[in-house]
């Protein structure tokens, strides 16, 4: 017969060191229940010491209801022989020393030895596997809202362009209609027109402002004096029953951010959280620097690791359940009630946030209220005081010739109309490969006038590049109904931007600011 190469003291000895190096927690018990041995795994994962533990009844390493409900299962099984554990792996919960639970991976088998049944548990600690299968959890549902918010944000910016388009088109003919109209009653129909087109206007710039195709123009700012200003405007319009208050922090770190956007998105977040006070509450407005980590959704980086100005808004409301809060930003969603809100209000915080580079998170749990937190990139510099506005002569072309580029036939019409009446000799252009043809063809104009974002591999911005060679002094004035990458800041330069839609005042303005500003 082969001989076992280890003596029984060497087996023994053996079986003792794999049993105290095992990262599982490997208890015995007998019929009874009493624990008869333990591993030092146990002790680490419980908090006992062994000596606690030996000859007590293994339930008390065990939670309601499975502490008093034990001893009847070991009892059923001796007596039935019906296996609802022995055998059978299962994830329950386990008891610390100190009242704390926790899962537990929990395997039992049976054996005999000197005559005795005993019961073998291996238990193994699950929470580390629960932490990281719920951050995955948590991972996959913000890189799905995160999908989601930017496949409706596309979706949106197109539909809003376009809007736009139908917007000027509006406007701009009710206006040269109440030019030529007699009668205060087709007037005051007029002026209603109008004032609707108005409102739609309002609700596109929302929406663009979600899809981050707003056309930002940021300046250096210092985000405590726009939080004063604002919340000296609120006090007076939320209401008594609303307390508010502020924490601003000392030596802010600057930003630089559309100032008409950053107040706009502090508004929304104050009226939001009123509306989710009822009964009244309490405001908080509150700004600190912070230095953040890395934010992920997935493999998108929803907020690089740096520095950042955290602008916070926290209330003493109803607060959201999760399933609201994973839907917030999304344009047109609310909990408010008919005709009490479109929807839209964190849509532009969410999308005025992302344009300026930062980012916003919400905390809030049912009954405890709120807090959003908009994160802006902190700049070198020095916040400049806001600028005078400029007072400049709104007099006639004065035979100044424009060349209009457009390739919505109802928009280009309508343009050359109104340059026309505020006194322009006009050519037009329906694309920009068009213009530039013109334009290389010997004619000669003042100011270029073209739509920024066009069909045929042509933007306004190459059409204006192009006049710039061939005549230097041309004056540029672009315009359109969103801006994508294209229309950045930087990409722009010295050229100015009218926002669609827009009046024949502000179509006044904006042309004798071009010219203006080339004088």
């Amino acid at each position: 017969m082969p001989q076992n190469p280890l003596s029984k003291g060497a087996e023994v000895s053996k079986l003792e060191a794999i049993l105290n190096s095992a990262v599982a927690a490997i208890i015995t018990i007998d019929t009874r229940g009493i624990i008869d041995s333990v591993n030092p795994a146990t002790e680490r994962i419980f908090g006992y010491a062994a000596r606690e533990l030996i000859g007590q009844n293994v339930r008390i390493l065990m939670p309601e209801p499975f502490h008093s409900e034990h001893d009847a299962y070991v009892s059923s099984y001796l007596s039935t022989g019906k296996r609802k554990i022995i055998g059978i792996g299962r994830e329950v919960i386990g008891r610390r020393k100190d009242g704390a639970t926790f899962p537990i991976d929990l395997a039992v088998s049976e054996f005999i030895a000197d005559g005795e049944r005993y019961f073998t548990g291996i238990i193994t600690n699950l929470s580390d596997r629960k932490r990281v299968e719920e951050a995955l959890l948590d991972s996959e549902r913000k890189l799905a809202q995160a999908q989601r918010l930017e496949a409706v944000g596309q979706l949106t910016g197109g539909i809003a362009h376009d809007f736009n388009n139908l917007l000027t088109v509006i406007t701009g003919n009710l206006e040269l209609i109440e030019m030529r109209m007699q009668g205060d009653d087709l007037r005051k129909m007029l002026r209603d027109a109008q004032e609707a087109a108005d409102l739609g206007a309002k609700l596109t710039s929302r929406l663009l402002a979600f899809a981050r195709r707003s056309h930002l123009e940021p300046e250096i700012l210092d985000i405590n004096n726009l939080a004063l200003n604002v919340t000296s405007m609120l006090r007076r319009t939320l209401g008594e029953h609303i307390s508010l208050s502020t924490v601003l922090a000392p030596d802010l770190w600057p930003v630089k951010t559309d100032p008409t956007q950053a107040e706009s998105a502090l508004v929304n977040l104050a009226i939001n959280a009123r509306d989710a006070m009822p009964k009244g509450g309490k405001l908080l407005v509150e700004t600190r620097n912070a230095q953040m980590k890395e934010i992920r959704s997935g493999n998108n980086v929803e907020l690089p690791r740096g520095d950042y100005v955290r602008i916070s808004v926290s209330d003493t409301g109803i607060g959201m359940p999760a399933e609201v809060k994973d839907r917030a930003f999304e344009p047109f969603f609310t909990t408010k009630t008919r005709g009490h809100g479109t929807g839209l209000g964190l849509s532009m915080v969410y999308g005025f946030a992302k344009q300026s580079g930062g980012h916003v998170t919400i905390h809030s749990e049912v009954g405890h209220g709120a807090t959003i937190n908009i994160y802006l990139p902190r700049v070198d510099g020095t916040a400049a005081p806001g600028a005078a506005g400029i007072e400049s002569d709104t007099g006639a072309g004065q035979s100044r010739i424009v060349l209009a580029v457009e390739d919505d036939d109802a928009v280009r019409s309508l343009t050359v109309t109104r340059l026309r009446t505020l006194g322009y000799e006009v050519h037009e252009a329906p694309d920009g490969a068009s213009a530039i043809r013109l334009l290389e063809n010997g004619l000669k104009i003042d100011l270029l006038f073209s739509d920024l974002v066009m069909p045929g591999g042509l933007s306004g911005y190459d059409v204006a590049k192009r006049a710039r060679e061939i005549d230097p002094a041309v004056r540029v004035l672009l315009t359109s109904g969103y801006a994508e990458d294209l229309l950045r800041t930087d990409d722009l330069g010295e050229f100015k931007l009218l926002r669609k839609p827009y009046r024949l005042t502000d179509l006044r303005q904006a042309l004798d600011a071009a010219f203006g500003d080339n004088a």
